[in-house]
């Protein structure tokens, strides 16, 4: 028998294109169903919970839900904040107080962690809720899933700008560092490979933080790719560290912010990619180096969204209330890939996911650590979605020259 009560949702973490289609499927989908009698969203996620501070998303019109789904970033705000025990036992308070039946999240490994804890608050008084985790994040690093809503617009972003570099250094030489958001896994770097479509096209060279990197074995890449091309791309993770695993930015620069989790700030600085360039330019001696830190840009760039990857974030939110409805269970909802190309979302334990991270596997790396295999083009490729435009250059050949050289 279905629970009867309200419906809270709450958006945690960073932004993507895509998750207010997530946030559309679980209000519309919750609207089927008589018991789910009002359905809230948590303004600033947790943050919003325990402050009570909530939209009742039931007199929400249609129209306008489909509109914010369309719009990317986080239409409830959200957190930072990673609950522990006693912060989600004040959540479950107030969760009992409204006579919440029906708890989804919408958020990574941390939101998951937190769903789990929720859960067990819920247990303990034998209090009837039903706890949904449902995935997002753009660092694609959920474990147990094939790839994350926001993943494949977020890759977008990252292959389109790595086009347009491409022509931009194309047409006056020099070296260019990307610096791409991946602290742990480095699925959005190695996005920027599908940007090459000629020989001589970028990213030449792909660092990630999945392996150590080497300051001399990269200048010594660098100087190959230059004096073959004249030119050289390079896509780096933020996260990119040492053999003791230090993150690189660390060892090149000092007195770097640290962030509210203990950890060094690496997308709010261009440290990295300027460290990186002034190595380029005393060590190799070249003049025209540039470097551009993504940061933020990537998470929620109104024009650049998958049409796979919306709707497979819409699909998701409906497919959580329909489980948590008809199976009235808790859990976290995964994506699987079947066939080429189609999906399917099952649901796992929570605590399969909670605090847990998934990197690039071997076999989407090439040998030298440097770049992406074969395999990784594969894979990535649906998850773009349709309609990507591809440059192309001037094929002409060139005019025989009458006068230089005689």
């Amino acid at each position: 028998m279905a629970l009867k009560g309200k419906v809270l949702i709450a958006q945690g973490g960073g932004p993507t294109a895509v998750i207010n289609q997530t946030l559309a499927g679980i209000v519309l989908e919750s609207r089927k169903y008589g018991e789910m009698t009002r359905t809230y969203g948590a303004i600033h996620g947790v943050e919003g919970i325990v402050n009570e501070n909530f939209l009742d998303l039931t007199q929400e019109t249609s129209y306008n839900l489909e509109q914010v789904a369309m719009t990317p970033s986080s239409a409830l705000w959200s957190t930072r904040i990673k609950p522990d025990s006693k912060y989600c036992h004040d959540i479950f308070q107030v969760l009992q107080a409204h006579d919440i039946r029906y708890f989804f999240y919408i958020g990574g490994n941390d939101s998951a962690d937190t769903v789990r804890i929720v859960a067990e608050e819920a247990q303990k008084v034998n209090y009837a809720l039903r706890t949904v985790h449902v995935p997002k994040t753009i660092d694609n690093d959920l474990v147990l899933n094939d790839h994350t809503p926001g993943y494949g617009s977020a890759a977008r972003f990252v292959v389109q700008t790595f086009m347009g570099i491409n022509l931009d250094v194309r047409a006056i030489k020099g070296v260019y560092i990307g610096v791409v958001m991946g602290r742990n896994a480095g699925f959005l770097t190695a996005a920027s490979a599908i940007a090459q479509k000629y020989p001589d096209d970028g990213p030449h060279l792909i660092y990630l933080p999945e392996l150590e990197f080497h300051l001399e074995k990269f200048l010594v890449d660098v100087k190959r790719i230059y004096d073959r091309y004249g030119m050289c791309i390079i896509a780096v993770s933020e996260g990119i560290r040492d053999a003791s695993g230090m993150p690189i930015v660390t060892t090149l620069r000092k007195n770097l912010e640290i962030d509210g989790h203990g950890n060094v700030s690496l997308s709010g600085t261009g440290a990295l990619g300027d460290s990186l360039a002034q190595q380029v330019k005393e060590r190799l001696g070249i003049s025209r180096v540039r470097s551009d830190t993504f940061g933020y840009l990537q998470r929620s760039f109104v024009g650049s969204v998958s049409d796979i990857d919306q709707r497979e974030a819409r699909e998701i939110g409906e497919r959580a209330v329909q489980l948590a409805y008809w199976n009235n269970v808790n859990g976290s909802l995964t994506i699987h890939r079947t066939g080429n190309y189609s999906v399917d979302y099952r649901l796992v334990g929570v605590e399969e996911i909670a605090a847990k991270t998934k990197v690039m596997p071997d076999e989407f790396i090439n040998k030298d650590g440097n770049h992406v295999t074969e395999a990784f083009l594969l894979y990535i490729r649906p998850l773009l979605g349709s309609g990507l435009q591809i440059p192309s250059h001037l094929m002409a050949p060139r005019v025989p020259k009458l006068l230089i050289g005689k």
